[in-house]
Formats: structure tokens, C-alpha cells, sequence
């Protein structure tokens, strides 16, 4: 045998092992082809890639060989999984195929559902998929309705501020800071009584502290009633808090059409004209008994008249 043909059967081999080991590396053994490849539709893979593995009750019988959009215009984005398998266990058309993820910080396989009820399945076959709940989609899929529910209660908050902006418009601000300004002078009279009560206070420190006491046993009872309201159901809470707020709203917008007391109240000018001179009668009222107490409380021995009031 000559060099050259040595030669040429050496690198023969090599090339044989060279292909043999890059198809192992992938997961493929050209000395045992698939016999059998299947296919299946997913609208959302969740981390299967190509060469994941295909299991049958935990036990390895294939691959994923490729994974393509959907060419069908009416499911335009779903993905159709091709999978080999290297065993000829015999399963049938009505199987389920699941991804599953075996670790969450690990990819995702594929393992086979049999089922032997019907017909056999043959290689080309479109079996049925599904993916199975990890530990983060189920709760994510609990608190999916809670996030619904508090996106409805946040709507119907904001409807509520928008309408309380509309209330409080630039006259309505005014009109306020106005009755404010007149309230400001009534308080300052009522300082004086403050002291005198303050003063009462210091003498009744007993029942100051009787008072602290019960209200010791006021507090222990709120906490109690704050661990039944831990445990009540924030279902219907929010539930009650979302006609609550519908209920105030409704409420308000009656008040911003002049409905009711309070809408009266607020939209009519007669009404805080009549409270304004009201108030500086009040105040003048106060002013001339402080200045002239005599014109009020008269008291004399030998039958003086009191001075008239101008």
C-alpha cells in the first residue's frame, strides 16, 4: 500500500470523526438517524431553543430540530416546533406536548404527554402543545384580577379629583381664602378662652390622667379591631371602595350642577353674600361689647340710664 493511499484513508477517518463529533456536539448521531419527526404549534415558546431536549416520562427520546414562525396569515407570530425522536415508542394523535422548565434559572424542554387512546402517531404529525405554569405565571395569573380591580379604583379616583378641580375654580378659591380671612378675626378673640381653659386644665390633671388611661384601653381595642381588618377580605374591600368612590362622584357631580344644600351653597352668590355680612356682624357685634360692655350689662343704684347704642 502505497504513502499516498494511506495517506488519503487517514484523513478520511479523520473527516468521518471530525462530522461524527460536530453532530454529537449538537445532539445528533448520524449512526442512528431520527426515525420519526413531529411537529407542534405554541404561541409563545417561553425559552425553548433549538437542540432542547424531548422527554417521555423523564426519559430523554429526542430533540427539537428547528423552531419557525407559523406561515399562516390567520395565525400571523405563532411558532411551530419540529422534534425528532430517536425512540420507537408508540404513542397516540390525541398526546399532549408541554414546555416545561426543569430549574427557573434553566431552560425549557419539551416532554410528551402520551396518550393511547386512537390512532398512532406517525412522523409529520401536528400534536397538540401546551406550556406548563411555572412558579411566576401562577402568580402572576393571581394577581392579574387584583391589578384589574385597583386600575378601576385609580380611574375612578382621578374622575373624582378632576371633578373637585372643577368645583374649586378661581372664585370658589377666593370665596375661601375670604371666609378664611373672616375667621381669622373670630379666632383671634377665641385665644383669650383658650387660656382660661388651659388654666381649667391644670386643675383637672386627675381626670387628665383617667382620661390618658382610658384612652390606653381605646388604643388596645383599635388594634384589635386593626388585625380583624388584616384578615378581612381586600376583595370586598376594594369592591366596596370602587362604589364608594362611584357614589362620590355622583355626589359631587350633583354638587357641581347646583343640586341639593351644599350645591346651592357653593354655586349660589347670595347665599355667601348673606354669610359674609353675616360674619362682619358678628365681628362688629364683639368688637363694641369688648369696647363698650356697659351698653349691654347695666347696673346702677340710683337709676341711671344706660348710654343708647348708635
Amino acid at each position: 500500500m502505497s504513502k499516498e493511499l494511506k495517506t488519503g484513508i487517514v484523513a478520511i477517518i479523520v473527516i468521518v470523526l471530525f462530522v461524527w463529533g460536530y453532530n454529537f456536539l449538537k445532539g445528533e448521531n448520524i449512526f442512528q438517524p431520527n426515525s420519526r419527526q413531529f411537529r407542534v404549534e405554541y404561541s409563545n415558546i417561553a425559552g425553548l431553543s433549538k437542540s432542547s431536549l424531548v422527554t417521555i416520562n423523564g426519559l430523554k427520546v429526542g430533540k427539537v430540530d428547528k423552531i419557525l414562525f407559523n406561515p399562516d396569515s390567520t395565525k400571523r407570530g405563532d411558532l411551530i416546533v419540529l422534534f425528532s425522536m430517536e425512540s420507537d415508542f408508540q404513542f397516540s394523535k390525541n398526546s399532549v406536548v408541554k414546555i416545561y422548565s426543569p430549574s427557573p434559572l434553566g431552560g425549557s424542554n419539551l416532554a410528551i404527554v402520551p396518550s393511547y387512546i386512537g390512532e398512532n402517531a406517525i412522523s409529520g404529525d401536528v400534536l397538540k402543545g401546551e406550556i406548563e405554569s411555572s412558579l411566576f405565571t401562577s402568580i402572576g395569573e393571581r394577581l392579574d384580577p387584583i391589578q384589574t380591580k385597583l386600575e378601576h379604583v385609580i380611574v375612578s379616583a382621578d374622575s373624582l379629583f378632576k371633578n373637585v378641580n372643577t368645583i374649586l375654580d378661581a372664585k370658589t378659591i377666593l370665596s375661601v381664602k375670604k371666609s378664611v380671612k373672616t375667621i381669622e378675626y373670630t379666632i383671634a378673640d377665641l385665644r383669650k378662652t383658650i387660656q382660661s381653659v388651659n388654666g381649667i386644665m391644670d386643675a383637672t390633671s386627675l381626670d387628665l390622667k383617667e382620661t390618658v388611661r382610658n384612652t390606653k384601653y381605646l388604643t388596645q381595642n383599635l388594634a384589635n379591631v386593626t388585625d380583624t381588618l388584616v384578615s378581612a377580605d381586600i376583595g370586598k374591600i376594594l369592591r366596596d371602595a370602587e362604589l364608594t368612590l362611584a357614589t362620590v362622584n355622583s355626589l359631587l357631580e350633583g354638587i357641581d350642577q347646583g343640586k341639593g344644600s351644599l350645591g346651592k351653597f357653593i354655586n349660589d352668590d347670595a347665599m355667601y353674600t348673606n354669610l359674609t355680612n353675616v360674619s362682619k356682624e358678628l365681628e362688629q357685634l364683639l368688637r363694641e361689647v369688648k369696647l363698650n360692655p356697659k351698653r349691654f350689662v347695666h347696673f346702677s343704684l340710683f337709676g341711671k340710664k344706660a348710654t343708647p347704642y348708635n
